[in-house]
């Protein structure tokens, strides 16, 4: 995310307030409880590497109350009223610092919460004079984000993400969005009066799930573009987005101003963990969910087995046959063609198949969402042991994975498998250069490893053996 330079502009963030009104003190004080005064405009700037609250008549006022945000309190009397206590910024440096006080009016109960999230954001970042985030944010550190995912990529993902065509591709996906909407509302005992997180938002309708379903409030978090459409949608539905505050950043940078009883999310990519979301979902959980707060989804299942698939076995290895070619334009691309075999049958395959290509009985690794730790999703290793069917060539391992919701009331399962109606995550087969040759009963071994890299996505390592039969075993 690019950041931009500011020479001589302070970074500010203003709100509009009904009424700010100075509770007494040693300093003048300050009234603007008057209704038919103008709106106070509540300003966050960051000058000097402080964080300053300043509350103004209007945006040209020098009269003013100022606050260092660092050492400032925020407190809720009511829905609409809060009241800030902190240590007052003068301008002569040689006076003692003063205790001072206000009363805030806000205009609804939106407004407030968005400024107390404002607040704790200014509160917990660390100022740095001249850098700004596009979306107001700011920041003086590397977040676990941009520690692990390479700018680019982070640029590239949050773009397409951003892209209302892609939000359609996900939101059609039938069993998907059913599934989500069935596990939210066959639960609504989870959600009734309860504070919900919605890790990744996307369009907000899992946030409108929520809201749908009863919650107290809903914290929709998105770091793309996709915010600001996800505002819109939300502002259209008024009777649930007086309960649903969009939040535009990353889950490893916001700051929000209560836990949450429950997080939902869509954190899974192709075989769960592509996209590397789920390290974002854990942080969240770590970050904001009370202690023994629902997660939806709350488990992931990866299942595996060995396939025979002949004609796509001949398909990834008919693209290779270019480079047999001796004589091309004059020239011999032998030398190539065992480094483009190599190449092709490297790539993963993703698509839907007939589960009656699998060879022997899954297998499953289970991902606990409420214990795992972000590190145990950097590597992966899964080890493999399977017994043949049939006999058969085994041309790779199929892949594929499902997710729980573990509700109160209803314990409802997501799933991708083959056979089952297909997802936009379908399912996805490694395809081994060399194929098995195995015999019923025969025992296959192996592991499936995959490793993290800082493009979002994994390197998968696959070894697949059939165990020898005989006296020599």
């Amino acid at each position: 995310m690019e950041i931009q330079k500011q020479s001589k502009q302070q970074l500010q963030e203003e709100f509009a307030l009904a009424s700010v009104t100075e509770l007494a003190s040693s300093s003048t004080s300050l009234s603007r409880s008057d209704s038919h005064s103008a709106p106070v405009i509540a300003r966050f700037s960051a000058g000097n590497g402080v964080a300053v609250l300043r509350f103004n008549r209007d945006s040209e006022s020098t009269d003013s109350i100022s606050v260092d945000v660092k050492t400032a309190q925020l407190s809720k009397l009511g829905p609409l009223q809060s009241v800030c206590i902190a240590e007052a910024s003068g301008a002569d440096t040689g006076k003692e610092k003063y205790s001072t006080g206000v009363t805030v009016q806000f205009r609804n109960e939106e407004e407030s919460r968005a400024f107390h999230c404002a607040f704790e954001q200014w509160k917990k970042k660390d100022i740095v004079q001249g850098t700004l985030l596009p979306n107001g944010a700011v920041t003086s550190f590397k977040s676990k984000f941009e520690d692990k995912i390479e700018p680019s990529s982070a640029k590239m993902y949050f773009h397409y993400y951003g892209q209302l065509l892609h939000q359609q591709n996900m939101m059609q996906d039938y069993v998907r969005t059913g599934t989500y909407y069935a596990a939210v509302m066959e639960n609504r005992v989870d959600f009734i009066d309860r504070v919900v997180v919605d890790v990744g938002a996307g369009s907000g309708i899992l946030s409108l799930f929520a809201a749908q379903a009863g919650a107290k409030h809903v914290y929709a978090v998105e770091a793309s573009e996709m915010a600001e459409y996800a505002r819109k949608l939300i502002a259209g539905n008024p009777s649930l987005g007086e309960r649903i505050t969009v939040i535009k950043g990353k889950v490893e940078e916001v700051e929000l101003p209560e836990k949450a009883d429950i997080l939902i999310s869509e954190p899974m990519g192709t075989l769960l963990v592509n996209e590397r979301m789920l390290e974002s979902y854990v942080i969240a959980r770590d970050r904001f969910l009370v202690p023994n707060g629902k997660m939806f989804p709350a488990v992931g299942r990866i299942h595996m087995a060995p396939f025979s698939d002949e004609y796509l076995f001949v398909e990834i290895a008919n693209k290779a046959l270019f480079w047999q070619q001796h004589k091309y334009f004059g020239v011999d691309l032998t030398p190539l063609y065992g480094s483009a075999f190599g190449g092709y049958f490297s790539q993963p395959v993703v698509d839907a198949f007939d589960p009656r290509l699998l060879v022997a009985p899954t297998i499953s690794h289970d991902l606990d969402f409420t214990e795992i730790k972000e590190e145990d999703l950097y590597e992966i290793e899964i080890p493999l042991k399977f017994v043949a069917s049939v006999g058969t060539r085994v041309h790779g391992l199929a892949c594929w994975f499902d997710v729980l919701f573990n509700g109160s009331t209803v314990q409802r399962w997501l799933t991708t498998a083959p056979g089952a109606p297909t997802t936009h995550w379908y399912q996805l087969r490694c395809v081994l250069s060399q194929p098995l040759y195995v015999m019923a009963g025969q025992e296959i071994t192996g592991q499936l490893r995959m490793v993290a890299h800082n493009a979002q996505s994994y390197t998968i390592y696959l070894t697949l053996s059939a165990k020898m039969w005989g006296p020599w075993c």
